[in-house]
């Protein structure tokens, strides 16, 4: 339950070991590789060292390849897995076994153009239904499309608004000239698809009249032929494409057998890119390669086992109190503590060479979740879900593996402060047993704690937790200051203050007289005076330190009041929409209700609670000691999306 210790490791080795170094490893999974550009920089490695370049377009494009045919595979022949179901296990070593790339690669690109002639096909029925969509309304004309008439009639074919009466029409055009015939081809609820003849020398007057009334082109254009043939050549075509989808989604289900070993083909192609985009931080010299970063220490001798079987030269190397900043950081915690990961990811990892906040962290979270929740149904329900996330095997690692762990501890919190409380449900059960049976005098579950009646005491309890979290603070504050040799400014900072502290209990406890809070108040005005090293700056730092005291502590005591009023929020939210739903007096009304309710109360307490709980962490208590801007150790490692990787 610490921040794992870390040695820089330099190596040089033979070019032609390259592959077979990176492999290996990427398989320890426990070395962080780092850019050289300082040594490259340096005047006397010009022209001796250069960088070296992975193949990561090729690595990317594979990787590409896998992904396309993992995706279309479960997008056209679906597998359905359980709600929550861990990842199946794969050895690393098979995971990394290229021995069927020749076969699984061209069953890929396969499948990409499968999909790819699928678009088209579709893209082609898509124009072959519009065209016969086109051609419907003509589907009983009985001259070709492209009909132009005789040497002295004119033939023209085109659309009308629906509104238009033909009647009325028909008299007009006859009124204009008598050689003219306008005859109906179809109608539907858009336009009227007419046939127009007139003589040819009064075409153009006929044509301008029409126009005027809306007269339009038909939509197919300048086609040719008769209207019922481009219908059946259409839907014959349309036919001819159906059949061969059939048959492309029929080569596409077959290749689902592929599918496990499209996945493990992706995850591969991942630690290849991974490989390639490390290679390109490694250095080259005549016919060796160097190599420098972060190695785990505990794993110092599986590394040194490696480069002395690939008889490499290497050095680890301690890092100074300078390059702190520059190490990477990696927590290394128990099951009880990992969850809380998740929040020290949302607000910074440690600083290398300071200390891993989550052990310490923990049993106050915790807490503080559970008495801002306090009700044994949604402990349950925590505790279930967290259950759920867990089961049957752990997640590898992640938020998902993190939030489950949170869940249950919380569920766990949750359930206990929710006996002490009486709360399930809110008071759920004394409303159900009141409804099945108005006699029954029973008022729910006996409350050692009740929110609603002990407000005053939950606040105080509230601020005494407070006290003491603020307190464990400064405790490692005061000892992380000792580790480091500032035993002097230890003793003037928080060794002052619990002085202080101390004479104030004792003047309230009614011990020692005013003397412990006189011995209290001189501790304070030394621990201000000795390091400002003269009167001046002592006697500024004593008004400006009570000042800062008093209303930082009175401050921060104040946000622990959050626990008490949580606690009463979701208590009594509870109770509302239970004494809602039993109004009525039915059964029916109340059990639907009291869910309803019930959730969303439970919806909002879920991430509301977990949000102030954060903020009583990290500003409240990550404030007195937490040192924070660590970076995250990503070591060369395989990073497998589909499976739980195993040795």
């Amino acid at each position: 339950m610490a921040i794992v210790k870390m040695k820089k490791l330099r190596a040089i080795a033979v070019a032609s070991k390259k592959e077979m170094l990176l492999r290996e490893l990427l398989l320890l999974g426990c070395v962080e590789l780092r850019e050289q550009d300082a040594l490259l920089d340096e005047p006397r490695s010009e022209g001796l060292l250069s960088r070296l370049y992975g193949d990561v377009n090729s690595a990317r494009a594979e990787r590409q390849l896998f992904a396309n045919a993992v995706r279309i595979l479960d997008e056209h022949v679906p597998v359905k897995t359980p709600v929550l179901s861990p990842k199946p296990e794969l050895c690393r070593h098979e995971l990394l076994d290229e021995s069927r790339a020749a076969e699984l690669i061209p069953a890929a690109k396969n499948l990409v153009q499968y999909e790819d002639r699928l678009r088209e096909l579709d893209a082609e029925a898509a124009r072959l239904k519009l065209t016969a969509e086109s051609f419907a309304p003509w589907k009983d004309c009985w001259i070709p499309l492209d009909y132009s008439g005789t040497k002295h009639v004119a033939a023209q074919l085109g659309t009308l608004p629906a509104r238009t009466d033909m009647d009325v029409l028909a008299a007009e055009l006859t009124a204009l000239t008598e050689a003219v015939e306008i005859l109906e081809i179809s109608a539907d609820e858009n336009a009227r698809y007419l046939l127009l003849l007139c003589h040819r020398s009064e075409k153009d007057q006929v044509m301008g009249y029409l126009r005027s009334r809306g007269f339009a082109p038909p939509a197919f254009g300048s086609a040719t032929g008769y209207a019922a043939s481009r219908i059946a050549n259409a839907e014959r075509r349309l036919s001819t494409l159906g059949t061969e989808r059939i048959q492309l989604e029929a080569r596409i289900a077959d290749a689902a057998k592929y599918r496990d070993d499209f996945r493990i083909g992706f995850d591969r192609a991942g630690a290849k890119v991974d490989c390639a985009e490390e290679e390109g931080k490694l250095l080259a010299s005549a016919g060796t390669i160097l190599l420098e970063g972060w190695a785990v220490a505990e794993r110092e001798a599986e590394i040194t086992a490696l480069l002395e079987l690939l008889e490499c030269a290497y050095e680890f190397i301690e890092p100074t109190e300078e390059e702190y900043p520059e190490v990477p950081v990696q927590l290394k915690n128990n099951s009880l503590t990992e969850g809380l990961n998740m929040v020290t990811n949302m607000y910074s990892l440690p600083q290398y060479g300071s200390v891993d906040p989550n052990p310490l962290m923990a049993p106050f979270f915790i807490l503080f979740y559970g008495i801002m929740m306090a009700d044994m149904g949604y402990g349950l329900l925590m505790l279930l879900a967290g259950l759920l996330i867990m089961r049957k095997k752990r997640p590898q690692e992640g938020f998902l593996r993190y939030f489950g762990e949170l869940m249950i501890e919380g569920g766990v919190a949750t359930f206990v402060m929710g006996i002490l409380t009486g709360g399930f449900f809110g008071d759920a059960p004394k409303w159900l047993v009141q409804l099945i049976n108005p006699a029954s005098t029973w008022q729910g579950f006996p409350a050692i704690i009740d929110p609603l009646n002990d407000t005053v005491a939950v606040l105080i309890g509230a601020i005494i937790l407070g006290f003491i979290h603020l307190n464990a603070g400064m405790v490692v504050a005061f000892v992380m200051k000792v580790r480091k040799g500032q035993l002097l400014d230890a003793l003037c900072s928080e060794g002052s203050m619990w002085l202080l502290f101390l004479g104030l209990g004792c003047m309230a406890l009614g011990i020692g007289g005013k003397v412990g809070l006189i011995v209290g108040l001189a501790a304070y005005v030394l621990g201000k005076v000795i390091p400002a090293k003269n009167i001046v700056k002592g006697v500024t730092a004593i008004f400006s330190g009570l000042y800062n005291d008093l209303t930082g502590w009175f401050g921060d005591l104040l946000s622990y009041a959050r626990l008490m009023a949580l606690m009463l929020a979701g208590s009594v939210i509870a109770q509302v929409f239970n004494t809602l739903g039993a109004m009525p007096g039915s059964l029916l009304v109340f059990i639907p209700v009291c869910i309803l309710g019930n959730a969303l109360n439970f919806g909002l307490n879920l991430l509301g609670c977990y949000v102030h709980d954060l903020r009583l962490q990290c500003l409240e208590f990550f404030n007195k000691f937490y040192v924070a801007g660590g970076r995250a150790f990503r070591p060369l490692k395989i990073r497998s999306k589909y499976y739980n990787l195993t040795k």
